[in-house]
């Protein structure tokens, strides 16, 4: 089964019932699949350089998912071998004061990709329904507007020749616990800890329910969520390379046609 219909949401997807340590893609060699990762990634980079060189398509990529869930590694195991020229990671924090005076999909739009380029989204405008929501920032009816926001701007996007990919990525309450534990453990790793990851912590159950009403809320054929079981890291890599592969084989990218006048001539 392809990847895309593997992992993609169905309707009404209820992310406290999906299992995230699922690995249907893994051979059950760890080793043999972060092979397959790093054959997967030099393929991404290729096809993205034809992807840079045609000027023609622009991909988006859709990172989403609670603290720990492994929006970083996705980006260094998954894109590393991709030209720096045609890639850009857009990491959405707490917006600034300027950002702030702005509508919250502000800032989001200047990050999209241009053309010929692969933009990540490592977290995303899906913020502003999420921690807003579990913190009461806004109400249902405002949550409800902005879900409708969010399905106009994706569209647009995908109406100018944009690409949507959006991965949720899923690891149970226990897998938290043991990442936090292991950053608090490894003084090497104190700078990923932020004690307000355990004030969201206290929140999972809320977050769990939000992350499935988000995506049955928003998730179109040109905008589709795919729930990643991210439990295993390299499991995790393996279904976000696979998907980003099948939509990339999808565009039929090829080089650009041959210049004629560049035909026959001698460089002295």
């Amino acid at each position: 089964m392809k990847a895309c219909k593997q992992f993609r949401a169905t309707k009404q997807t209820s992310i406290k019932d999906a299992d995230a340590a699922e690995k249907p893609l893994s051979s059950g060699d760890k080793l043999k699949d972060k092979e397959l990762v790093v054959g997967m990634a030099a393929e991404i980079a290729a096809l993205q350089e034809m992807l840079y060189a045609g000027q023609q398509h622009k991909v988006l990529v859709v990172l989403q998912g609670i603290d720990t869930s492994g929006k970083d590694g996705t980006v260094k195991g998954v894109f590393n071998l991709v030209n720096p020229q045609g890639i850009q990671i857009a990491d959405f924090k707490a917006p600034s004061t300027i950002e702030r005076a702005h509508d919250y999909l502000w800032r989001v739009h200047q990050q999209v990709p241009r053309q010929g380029e692969i933009v990540v989204f490592n977290r995303s405008h899906y913020e502003d329904v999420l921690i807003t929501m579990v913190h009461d920032w806004i109400d249902e009816a405002e949550c409800e507007r902005r879900y409708a926001q969010i399905r106009d701007f994706e569209r647009m996007l995908a109406e100018t020749g944009t690409t949507i990919i959006k991965c949720l990525l899923h690891i149970s309450k226990d897998e938290q616990r043991d990442r936090l534990q292991e950053r608090v453990d490894d003084p090497a790793k104190h700078w990923k800890f932020d004690m307000q990851d355990l004030e969201e912590r206290k929140s999972w159950d809320k977050y769990q329910e939000l992350f499935g009403k988000a995506i049955n809320a928003t998730d179109a054929d040109h905008a589709p969520w795919y729930v990643i079981p991210a439990n295993s890291k390299t499991h995790r890599n393996l279904a976000i390379a696979s998907i980003l592969l099948e939509t990339l084989a999808d565009l039929k990218l090829k080089p650009p046609a041959a210049k004629p006048e560049l035909k026959g001539l001698k460089i002295t």
